[in-house]
């Protein structure tokens, strides 16, 4: 064996070309261009295991987005009320109300099943069983038809107004992402 360098290998001083022979080279003392894949650190890495207090705050922040939509979906149903009464008249309004109604019931059973669901399948001994989770996905679904079904044969205004009170959890979800995204950018 020759004391000469590796011809491949770029000349470095801070290589270990003068460890002896039969030594090993740790490989955190090898230089980046040996080991490609491994990243140098920089002054600016954190540990993984620390999280910063502006992490948890905006986990914090993300965690309460379903109860922050319920409560949106409760206010614009309220201040929709008049708007509706003043378009569609009281046959409208209460159509409305219906719709609104519906909506919160539907929102609140989406996101227990969808709890429930995924519970079950992270948590292989959930109390939940999986034909009940399927049952009360499906009945949220023959609520709504049964209700637009009796408004629809008993008035087609009512059923303008169930419609538009049905579409009131789409505003909320728009106000969370615009809620969001304010947050997000007042953040960096």
């Amino acid at each position: 064996m020759t004391d000469q360098p590796d011809p491949e290998l770029p000349p470095n001083e801070d290589s270990q070309h003068d460890a002896p022979p039969n030594e090993a080279v740790p490989s955190a003392a090898l230089p980046a261009q040996i080991l490609p894949n491994t990243p140098l650190p920089t002054p600016n890495d954190a540990p993984p295991n620390q999280v910063s207090p502006a992490d948890i705050r905006l986990q914090a922040f993300g965690e309460q987005a379903l109860p922050r939509m319920f409560r949106t979906l409760l206010i614009i149903s309220v201040l929709s009320l008049v708007p509706a009464f003043w378009r569609y008249g009281w046959v409208g309004a209460l159509g409305f109300a219906s719709g609104a109604v519906v909506s919160c019931l539907n929102f609140r059973a989406l996101q227990r099943s969808v709890e429930a669901l995924a519970d079950r399948i992270v948590n292989r001994h959930s109390q939940e069983k999986g034909g009940r989770i399927v049952f009360r996905f499906l009945l949220r679904y023959l609520l709504v038809a049964t209700v637009a079904y009796a408004i629809f044969r008993g008035s087609a205004l009512a059923f303008c107004g169930f419609l538009l009170g049905l579409c009131l959890p789409v505003a909320a979800m728009m106000i969370e992402a615009a809620l969001e995204a304010i947050v997000a950018f007042r953040r960096d």
